[in-house]
């Protein structure tokens, strides 16, 4: 029987894309629109001060921005970062010209959506009918050799061998998941795929020891069903159709257990073996680095040995029954295997790097500043003092100066430039919820995780004490993460 990798990832480690768009999305769940790209000439939105008006003067209460400080403690004029494209006014965002955001790509769906085991959704990928079709042809013909009876019947049985083979990749898989919800990690879903599953797991196990665990679980209950086949065999007639499927799904099983104990990243064997690199030197990052060019060398292992195992026979049959077709058919499947190993090794060893620049990720440095307005305050005046101090984001405040929301921008877009002065910021807000308050101290890992908790397009930064340092905008972390993942590994 084919070998079929299968095995469990973790997103956080290997599917990092998915993080910036978990970061999108607003208070009521809603996907957040990325904001227009900046670049174009500075125009301030609002009535415009006239002669003799000093700009950024207001009647009222004191409007003094918040935001990003110096490091002398003097707090700039236009926001930490005034020589970059990220910490533009409004006026330059494109925000207070009323150009749409552009729409975000829709999130793939996964395939077929099976059912909820454990309220995990279990989704079938469209490759996997491919797959089937594989299996139920190659079984076909073993079959055909040895129950020549059966005719074109044969044909039906090797799909029910398929479905049964998935079945049991899809034990795997909950193996997996369960012992992720027993340590507390949250699991995407599952999902059964071209060369076996994939249960995504949206965090690191905390301690080596619950990683290994995490990921023998899988090749030890491919070898309990192997177990639990082999008995079933017993009783059986081997020259029949249960005997044969029950044969060839306990072999299956043996092989989906031996693969995925090869220690090489992304294998199962691969995640134990980082678990003991990780536990000698007690970084996880090195015990990722480890199995991922063990991976690497395991990809060509099995580029170059498969196909002279099989045509040596030492994988069962004789050197008589290896026709030209089976040996296409060994090399097409080690290329195969190969490129799978060698690519999901590499995006390991680059999301290891990756996880060495989170820590630049920080609250404090991404923050923007912000101009505090009350609920009463038209949106042309607000967006006029904010264009006039070079801030780029709007916090409602009381007539204490407590936060009460947070601006939008997608709000803001929708509302036509005659119209803001008539329009007040009230009506534009979001109220501030615990989740939406995010201390300026937070970076790396912990600020990802914070603002996947609660998602939102825009996050209040506070300090310890409480004091308002400014606006965070999940698409400048996003647009932080993309940039440290494009950059170059060392």
């Amino acid at each position: 029987m084919d070998a079929r990798a299968v095995g469990h990832r973790s997103t956080a480690d290997e599917d990092v894309q998915a993080a910036g768009q978990e970061l999108r999305g607003d208070g009521d769940g809603r996907a957040a629109e990325p904001k227009p790209e900046a670049g174009e000439d500075a125009r301030a939105d609002g009535p415009q001060p006239t002669a003799g008006e000093q700009p950024g003067t207001v009647t009222g209460r004191d409007a003094r921005p918040v935001g990003p400080r110096t490091e002398g403690g003097e707090e700039s004029a236009a926001g930490s970062r005034t020589d970059t494209d990220e910490h533009r006014s409004l006026a330059h965002s494109g925000i207070a010209k009323g150009e749409p955001p552009q729409p975000r790509p829709k999130e793939p769906g996964g395939g077929l959506l099976m059912g909820r085991p454990f309220g995990v959704p279990v989704y079938v990928a469209p490759s996997w009918f491919l797959v089937a079709a594989l299996i139920t042809w190659v079984f076909g013909g073993q079959l055909d050799r040895v129950l020549p009876e059966l005719g074109a019947a044969r044909y039906l049985v090797s799909l029910f061998f398929a479905v049964a083979f998935y079945a049991s990749v899809l034990v795997h898989e909950l193996a997996h998941t369960v012992a992720a919800i027993r340590f507390k990690l949250p699991v995407r879903r599952i999902q059964l795929q071209f060369f076996g599953g994939v249960s995504e797991i949206e965090k690191e196990a905390e301690t080596p020891g619950r990683e290994f665990v995490l990921a023998f679980v899988g090749p030890l209950l491919s070898l309990v069903l192997a177990g639990l086949f082999y008995l079933a065999m017993t009783p059986v007639e081997p020259d029949t159709v249960p005997g044969v499927l029950l044969a060839g799904l306990m072999v299956s099983n043996l092989i989906v257990a031996a693969f995925n104990l090869l220690p090489g990243l992304p294998l199962d064997g691969g995640r134990m073996l980082r678990a003991v690199v990780w536990k000698i030197t007690g970084r996880p990052m090195s015990g990722t680095v480890a199995a991922a060019w063990v991976g690497r060398a395991l990809a060509i292992s099995v580029l170059v040995g498969l196909p002279l195992l099989n045509q040596s026979g030492a994988l069962g049959g004789g050197n008589e029954d290896i026709s030209g077709m089976d040996t296409v058919t060994d090399a097409l499947l080690a290329a195969i295997l190969a490129a799978i190993i060698w690519t999901g090794a590499g995006n390991s060893l680059r999301m290891a790097r990756l996880r060495e620049h989170l820590p630049e990720l920080r609250a404090r440095n991404l923050t923007r500043r912000a101009v505090p307005v009350e609920n009463d305050t038209p949106l042309s005046e607000a967006l006029r003092r904010a264009n006039a101090a070079g801030a780029r984001a709007l916090v409602v405040v009381d007539a204490d100066g407590s936060p009460l929301s947070l601006v939008r921008e997608a709000a803001i877009v929708g509302v036509p430039e005659h119209r803001r002065p008539w329009v007040a910021v009230s009506g534009l807000a979001q109220e501030l919820t615990d989740g939406m308050r995010v201390s300026a101290e937070l970076a790396g890992e912990d600020l990802l995780d914070a603002l996947r908790a609660t998602p939102a397009t825009e996050y209040l930064v506070v300090e310890q004490t409480g004091e308002i340092y400014g606006v965070l905008s999940a698409a400048d972390v996003e647009r932080a993460f993309v940039k440290a993942m494009a950059r170059p590994t060392s």
